[in-house]
């Protein structure tokens, strides 16, 4: 059995793989401010900016490390610059070089938002196109992917934008949309912000499916397709039968954000489609799967492992 080292374990995309491949894989989740209770995974809590990594590797000797620790707030991140270049820049090349060192596998988590949505071409963002990051956030971002590759040329790059069941039940777009609209609250949705969401659960898989496969450089893991972010809202409204009327279309220009946000995040997945053959889920698929763990507790699963 591999042991695989995730930091970020209380994070959105963190949890939820521990949570699916707890059984597959020995887990050893890190985690910081949040603790967690009934896992199915070992957890050590603690500040990796306080610690060596080599150190950390050295006590736990994982097969892989999969890397999804990150500050992920995108306004935090204009708000607090050098925090943002330290934790989303610099330390995971400190893992990469730790791992490479010791011969781990390291999986790097990243972002669409490395693209500036102003040139995307009509097939999507390819993994060769030229970054230009409009963002704190994203600028740091490719820092990371930069200090990644340049420690370990052997690292798999991941670039996404997922969504799922947080412990905390508000990090990702579509727990804005059901939170709100099962109260009856009227909520906007960017009309003019294309992107290809992944379902966490699918990502996960699609990351299991890439340690096997034992791949490196960079990869796109999204869906095969997209769809605005108010079509996103639309469509949960109307899978969790709430009323679609509650969405309002706005321009993200009007959304009070204090940074700016790429308009047209169109993904390519062509090369990862290659590397695992076959293709990777659509809109649709994504959705389909996240209502049906949901009807089977996921949520309260995942929000139950939250220490109390």
């Amino acid at each position: 059995m591999k042991r695989i080292l995730v930091t970020g374990a209380s994070g959105l995309l963190g949890l939820n793989f521990c949570n699916f491949f707890g059984k597959k894989y020995k887990i050893i989740g890190v985690t910081n401010k949040i603790s967690l209770s009934g896992v199915p995974f070992d957890t050590i809590t603690t500040d990796l900016l306080d610690i060596d990594p080599g150190s950390l590797l050295d006590s736990y000797s994982p097969d892989v490390v999969l890397h999804c620790a990150a500050l992920a707030d995108i306004d935090q991140c204009e708000k607090f610059p050098e925090k943002a270049e330290t934790i989303n820049g610099f330390l995971p090349g400190k893992f990469a070089a730790a791992a490479h060192k010791r011969g781990i596998k390291i999986i790097h988590i990243s972002t669409d938002a490395v693209f500036d949505g102003e040139n995307c071409g009509e097939d999507g963002y390819c993994e060769n196109d030229l970054p230009n990051p409009i963002s704190k956030y994203a600028e740091t971002k490719l820092i990371g992917e930069k200090t990644v590759a340049d420690n370990d040329p052997d690292a798999l790059i991941v670039r996404v934008n997922f969504y799922g069941w947080s412990i905390t039940g508000n990090r990702s777009l579509v727990e804005f949309f059901y939170n709100n609209l099962s109260l009856g609250n009227q909520v906007n949705g960017f009309g003019d912000v294309f992107f290809s969401t992944l379902y966490v659960h699918s990502l996960a898989k699609t990351i299991d499916e890439m340690i096997e496969l034992d791949a490196y450089g960079i990869y796109h893991v999204f869906s095969s397709d997209y769809q605005s972010k108010y079509s996103f809202g639309i469509s949960i409204a109307k899978k969790f039968g709430f009323d679609p009327c509650l969405v309002k279309e706005v321009s993200w220009k009007d959304g009070g954000l204090s940074a700016r946000r790429s308009p047209n995040l169109i993904m390519n997945t062509e090369k990862t489609r290659v590397l695992l053959g076959h293709d990777l889920p659509n809109q649709k698929d994504c959705l389909d799967l996240f209502f049906e763990d949901s009807t089977k507790g996921l949520r309260q699963k995942i929000q139950g492992y939250a220490y109390s």
